[in-house]
């Protein structure tokens, strides 16, 4: 008789630890302010209307990429250890397995992107390797407009900045749809094979 008098309070207390471990809080962390947040926003729209002023051309950007692109992604913007940057004009279709987007020769960020921001957000936030956030809002601009001009986007001595980028029409701009998903929805596309 003793032990279902013991197993009921051992049972009821194993509940409520379970219960307990499955709270939706831990007491770690803090709720960021209104300007963490803010300086964790840093993603730029397909309006633009986030990029900072400065400006950039195709010859600006030839030599940072030189200096600071090159060495990962290929002196002629492919052919490195990193993604290709510049579509080759030779470029093959190869139909072999490719992760979605697939980077190869022929479908560069460049001509995949649906916007000019992209890559200018791309390039201010992720490159160089890293030193990921240490260039200037110039030399974002300078290299965006080198990749636009060398892969036939842009014409060489077309000045970007934050008004220009956002008007440029890329080439897959009316190819390129996004799935429907609301919140709440599964993910289109699962980070799990």
């Amino acid at each position: 008789m003793r032990l279902p008098r013991l197993l009921l309070p051992v049972t009821i207390l194993g509940l409520c630890q379970a219960g307990w471990a499955q709270s939706p809080t831990y007491g770690l962390g803090k709720t960021p302010s209104a300007e963490d947040i803010r300086a964790w926003d840093i993603a730029i729209s397909p309006t633009g209307k986030e990029l900072p002023p400065g400006s950039g051309t195709a010859k600006e950007g030839a030599q940072l990429y030189a200096q600071k692109c090159a060495a990962c992604h290929g002196a002629t913007g492919s052919g490195g250890k990193a993604p290709p940057l510049i579509r080759s004009k030779s470029a093959s279709t190869t139909s072999g397995p490719c992760l979605a987007p697939c980077v190869r020769e022929g479908n560069v960020m460049a001509t995949h992107s649906p916007y000019a921001t992209t890559i200018w957000d791309y390039i201010n936030r992720g490159m160089p390797f890293l030193q990921e956030g240490t260039l200037k809002p110039n030399e974002v601009y300078a290299l965006t407009a080198f990749l636009l001009y060398k892969n036939d986007v842009i014409h060489e001595d077309d000045v970007i900045d934050a008004q220009s980028l956002p008007q440029i029409k890329m080439p897959n701009a009316d190819g390129y749809a996004l799935p429907e998903w609301k919140h709440g929805m599964p993910r289109a596309f699962p980070n799990k094979p």
